[in-house]
């Protein structure tokens, strides 16, 4: 299935989860499941922004943008993050009205169930949602899967918040099971923040990564004399490395050229897309400057 079926796949099933859950919301009063319902709403506006990001950083680069599309995604998870944060915000607010104005509980059953239905298809769209943004290395995807994993924990939570709240009859229960859910998904939430917005400020790849790169172009050092200005960056589902490679002044054009496109190809085998640029310098130059 390509990302964008899956995308889409995503946004059906948040659509069917989220006007299930405002509904049993609704009719049985719990604040958690309306939280939950506020939480799926997110989910579903993740699945649209994921949706369209998917399908327009895969766009080839173009005249205005000769670097791609690719950082559409990385804004998209950062709108997403922000969205969590809102709503995070709103589900405290909304849990502590309630710990001052108790009220009851109807038919706690009914959320019960939309709870734990709800968490099985979420949980069955997030590992094709995470096994796709594995696959093309989408951030925006993999923003989706997350959203939708940590749905899953929290109507888990709310279903047996309700359960407990029935068997016990303690509704004080509904409001702190939904501060709790808050907080985890706020938490959640700055984790995917750190890894979707320093990709727009061209931070670079992660220090694992760069040892694998740096690794692949020591392979080849008997072949050149060093290299220098190294450096790196993300672009959605891209990565761009470029370096200044040093080769002895006996080396014909022919065989430095060789030389790159044995790394180009040696890193691309690790990391599909990426953009590998190499500036050749003959050894007499570089001791020149």
């Amino acid at each position: 299935m390509t990302s964008s079926k899956t995308a889409l796949l995503s946004v059906l099933s948040n659509t069917f989860i989220v006007i299930s859950k405002l509904f049993v919301g609704v009719i049985t009063g719990s604040v958690a499941v309306l939280s939950e319902a506020i939480h799926s709403s997110l989910d579903l506006v993740a699945s649209l922004i994921a949706f369209f990001s998917v399908r327009m950083s895969g766009r080839s680069a173009d005249e205005n943008h000769p670097y791609g599309h690719g950082k559409i995604e990385n804004i998209s998870g950062t709108i997403e993050t922000l969205l969590i944060f809102v709503a995070g915000i709103w589900i405290i607010y909304e849990c502590v009205q309630k710990i001052i104005n108790p009220t009851p509980i109807n038919f706690p059953y009914l959320g019960i169930l939309v709870m734990f239905v709800g968490a099985i298809i979420n949980y069955l769209v997030s590992r094709k949602v995470g096994k796709a943004a594995e696959e093309n290395h989408s951030v925006a995807m993999k923003s989706n899967a997350l959203h939708l994993l940590t749905d899953v924990y929290t109507s888990l939570g709310v279903g047996f918040s309700l359960l407990l709240v029935s068997i016990t009859g303690w509704e004080l229960l509904d409001p702190i099971i939904g501060i709790m859910l808050a907080m985890y998904i706020m938490r959640e939430a700055h984790k995917l923040m750190r890894e979707s917005f320093p990709p727009l400020l061209d931070a670079s790849l992660t220090d694992e990564e760069m040892d694998q790169i740096l690794n692949v172009i020591h392979q080849y050092r008997e072949q050149f004399i060093e290299i220098h200005d190294f450096r790196t960056r993300r672009s959605g589902p891209q990565e761009y490395v470029d370096f200044h490679m040093v080769v002895p002044s006996s080396m014909n054009i022919e065989k430095a050229h060789r030389l790159c496109d044995d790394i180009e190809h040696s890193i691309t085998a690790l990391f599909k897309r990426a953009q590998v640029l190499i500036h050749v310098e003959p050894e007499q130059e570089r001791t020149t400057k």
